[in-house]
């Protein structure tokens, strides 16, 4: 199975973005790299703690969509030079520095993993 490394799919995310949310959280990817999609998703990781499924989201093109939705039959897409949003709700995000982790499941290449460090500003 054809591996994509970690640091390559770190390039999806938009550097910056990270922002604390009344609720939780945002940040977006673009995908330059290829189009492609995700038959499953992996919970997201801020500084160490998984996040819900049920609480993380991706939108793009107005369609919002939970990770514990996404499936064979909703996928969760990188489409070429779109923005993809990354929301989670129900955590409390301090100013400073935050290590955030991704994983999807892409047909014929198996789990891809990556992940990035950004701050949040004061606002």
């Amino acid at each position: 199975m054809v591996s994509v490394p970690g640091f390559l799919l770190r390039r999806l995310y938009v550097k910056g973005s990270l922002c604390a949310t009344e609720d939780g959280l945002t940040f977006e990817l673009k995908n330059t790299l290829g189009s492609g999609y995700a038959k499953g998703m992996h919970p997201l990781i801020i500084d160490g703690e998984e996040v819900p499924m049920e609480n993380t989201t991706f939108t793009v093109d107005d369609r919002t969509v939970a990770f514990s939705e996404v499936n064979a039959n909703v996928p969760f897409t990188l489409a070429m030079n779109r923005t993809t949003t990354i929301a989670a709700s129900g955590l409390t995000l301090a100013t400073g520095a935050h290590k955030i982790g991704m994983a999807f499941e892409v047909q014929g290449l198996g789990v891809l993993r990556f992940d990035f460090t950004d701050a949040v500003s004061d606002g």
